[in-house]
């Protein structure tokens, strides 16, 4: 059964042998667990997790690509396609009282609205891995003082534990991107590593640093914090946002009043 990829859908399938081997072995699936794949194509990872014997739902959209799977995997009884957006599936549904690992090919146009989408429910998944734009891994894990460290860093960060694994290059997949991809582990923390009294606060805050990166911290948070707040935490106001670390943006944020 051929399909022509999409590309209202973003679709660039894997086909690379080589790269689907190195991201088995570095997921490490065992039997019984129960894998959500996100975006599964035609079933370049779904085969070999199937074959790892695990518990399997898979969401797509496209559905073309669900008659295509329903078809190609219709002997493996622990397997559930699920026809729907990922972004508004209620991946909590799956859980089941335990904990769901997930997985995906995540199309470019919408992997951060997907991921924080996916972090509203982190207390019941384990991990994820996706493939991402290689450059939107390098911000998910970069650091302060790094050019690439920004608001999207900061609150993946606060949400979870990111690693980049490895990088993959445009020609694993059909059709070729423009672009360098490659696997992050998005391991949710247990206990939040700062403590925050609001969430949506300290994006505020975040998202207010960042959306002017060439000002000081006292010119682009004058409207919700005053200088002499910010530096009564012990924070020099005269620093840029790719600065401050998330500790830092915590205190910020828990200064913000209540409205």
């Amino acid at each position: 059964m051929a399909h022509t990829p999409r590309k209202r859908f973003g679709q660039n399938f894997l086909h690379d042998h080589n790269i689907i081997y190195n991201i088995i072995s570095s997921i490490q699936a065992e039997p019984g667990q129960h894998w959500v794949e996100i975006g599964p194509g035609q079933g370049a990872l779904t085969e070999p997790l199937l074959n790892e014997g695990v518990r399997l739902d898979v969401v797509e959209l496209d559905r073309d690509l669900v008659v295509l799977l329903r078809e190609k995997f219709k002997q493996y009884p622990d397997l559930n396609i699920h026809s729907a957006d990922a972004l508004r599936f209620d991946f909590s549904s799956l859980a089941d009282g335990g904990k769901l690992r997930v997985i995906g090919n995540l199309p470019y146009n919408i992997s951060t609205p997907l991921m924080f989408h996916l972090l509203d429910n982190a207390y019941c998944i384990e991990d994820m891995h996706f493939m991402l734009q290689k450059e939107v891994v390098d911000r998910i894990c970069a650091v302060p003082g790094s050019k690439k460290y920004g608001r999207l860093s900061v609150m993946m960060q606060y949400y979870c534990q990111p690693e980049l694994l490895f990088e993959v290059p445009p020609e694993s997949f059909d059709p070729i991107p423009q672009v360098m991809s490659a696997i992050v582990r998005l391991v949710p923390h247990r206990q939040p590593p700062v403590a925050v009294n609001d969430v949506a606060k300290l994006n505020r805050v975040v998202t207010q640093a960042f959306s002017q990166r060439r000002k000081t911290l006292r010119n682009s948070l004058k409207k919700l914090i005053t200088e002499e707040e910010i530096t009564a935490l012990g924070i020099d106001p005269t620093l840029r946002a790719e600065s401050i670390s998330l500790v830092e943006f915590a205190s910020l944020s828990n200064l913000l009043q209540e409205e």
